[in-house]
């Protein structure tokens, strides 16, 4: 990790390398909105509703549009962007309102302490001990109930995948896809992040996953008729393995220890 530290004279460090800085409008939306409706109630109910945008890139649309979502979700909810590029957080300046702010920080949160950490796109350039490790300082920097959401995302936010860690660790994996433009569910896999991508290969856990996926998707396909959406659902009906939480279009979460490597 030490060529993953950069120093600021004078300043207290900021833990990471940065980002490529690409970015575009919607490109997190799969992620905010199962934010918004998976953990509305620990959004609502915590004391102090402070959420990360890790690594917000060149411009900080994501981090506008993830205060604008929560929001919804709680009025006084708190979004602060947080990029190593001091340029980038001079660029954002302009940005900053009412419960939006922007700070040079990386993996050690800027001394913060969130409830939530959205890292997207950020741990995808790291080698996968590295990245094992940014999740070890991120999660030590969380609320006692906070959570990471990490993972990573196309260029237009059309196929995401994410983990979804707390204090005890990773607990699971949501796949998410845009389903008018989706061909079969594996090819999700190369948007799986870091501690997975590496592991897609015949005879482990989540390669089954995918697998299971499509076989399920085949099985399905007599609802194409009705459209993806449809299929989709039947597709996760089908499934033969454990999933978490409400079912919701495109999207399809699993335990983590179903697919975790061995």
């Amino acid at each position: 990790m030490a060529k993953a530290k950069r120093y600021a004279a004078g300043r207290a460090r900021a833990l990471g390398l940065p980002t490529r800085g690409t970015t575009n409008p919607n490109r997190l939306r799969r992620v905010d909105r199962h934010l918004a409706a998976v953990h509305a109630e620990l959004l609502r109910t915590a004391p102090q509703p402070l959420v990360i945008d890790l690594g917000y890139g060149a411009t900080p649309v994501t981090a506008i549009e993830l205060h604008h979502r929560l929001r919804a979700v709680r009025p006084d909810l708190e979004v602060v962007g947080l990029e190593i590029d001091p340029e980038r957080v001079a660029a954002a300046a302009h940005a900053a309102t009412d419960g939006l702010s922007f700070r040079r920080g990386g993996f050690e949160l800027a001394g913060l302490r969130p409830l939530v950490v959205r890292a997207l796109n950020v741990l995808r350039q790291y080698e996968e001990g590295a990245a094992a490790e940014a999740w070890t300082t991120l999660l030590a920097g969380l609320q006692d109930d906070g959570l990471l959401l990490e993972g990573t995302c196309d260029e237009l936010g059309r196929r995401a995948a994410w983990v979804t860690l707390n204090k005890a660790g990773p607990q699971t994996l949501t796949l998410a896809a845009h389903l008018q433009t989706l061909d079969r569910p594996s090819d999700l896999a190369e948007r799986l992040p870091k501690a997975l991508i590496h592991h897609n290969v015949p005879g482990t856990a989540v390669h089954a996953f995918l697998a299971g996926l499509d076989e399920a998707w085949d099985r399905s396909a007599p609802y194409a008729a009705f459209g993806n959406r449809q299929r989709w659902k039947a597709m996760c009906e089908a499934l033969a393995w454990d999933q978490v939480g409400p079912r919701r279009d495109g999207e399809v979460t699993v335990p983590w220890a179903s697919v975790a490597p061995s």
